[in-house]
């Protein structure tokens, strides 16, 4: 799942970073609301955490444009103001949630999963053939045994699950996973995909991550 954070205090936003990608999301962190606009009119993004007061542009702004253009990206608005109006504002301009600085981390994670599970008609357990993969544990099982995904590879299999038989372009992993701005190389995808494959064989499982030649990849069930 990948988030957008538009915050300007550097310490903040760098304790938030770290806080997020350790519970498996991917970050773009950006420091102003006109950098946080660009953002959002070219990406996509599962989330976004919009910080109120911004240089450039702040966030109120930022949120009237993209409901405007019909982005309904779920967003939660901080915000070290705690006046009932400025709430408000923030919920009637389109926020789906509003949080208070200072907060605790965990509640961040909690409105944040509680936000994208409204966007999200998934079930927290997806499955094909013989395996699964819990979206609270981060746990990929089969009869066989479990594994508990990192960040990435976690990712790339909910993505492939969400998506069974589907193709799947490597573009599409480096866009929704790594980000179009991301020093990493394409071929990441492919190490990544081989790191997958190995797990699989290991649970004994009964899907594949088949290779399409320039298409990309795609979750295939098989039997022997």
């Amino acid at each position: 799942m990948r988030l957008l954070l538009a915050e300007d205090e550097k310490e903040l936003s760098n304790a938030l970073v770290a806080i997020f990608k350790h519970n498996n999301y991917s970050v773009d962190p950006v420091y102003d609301g006109l950098e946080a606009l660009e953002y959002l009119e070219t990406q996509n993004y599962d989330g976004v955490i919009l910080d109120i007061m911004m240089p450039k542009m702040d966030g109120i702004t930022v949120l009237k444009t993209i409901r405007q253009k019909g982005n309904m990206v779920p967003v939660i608005m901080l915000t070290a103001k705690s006046e009932i109006d400025d709430r408000v504002l923030g919920l009637d301009c389109g926020a789906n949630d509003y949080l208070t600085k200072p907060f605790a981390a965990k509640e961040l994670l909690a409105r944040i999963r509680a936000m994208t599970r409204k966007n999200d008609t998934g079930d927290s357990i997806l499955s094909c053939g013989n395996i699964t993969l819990n979206r609270a544990t981060y746990e990929l099982s089969s009869p066989a045994g479990v594994f508990r995904l990192a960040n990435k590879e976690y990712q790339m299999m909910e993505l492939l699950l969400a998506n069974p038989k589907h193709l799947i372009s490597t573009e599409r992993f480096m866009e929704k996973i790594w980000g179009f701005d991301s020093e990493s190389e394409i071929n990441v995808v492919w190490v990544y995909i081989s790191y997958l494959r190995k797990k699989l064989t290991a649970l004994k499982a009964n899907v594949r991550i088949k290779a399409t030649r320039n298409l990309g990849y795609s979750l295939e069930e098989y039997h022997d």
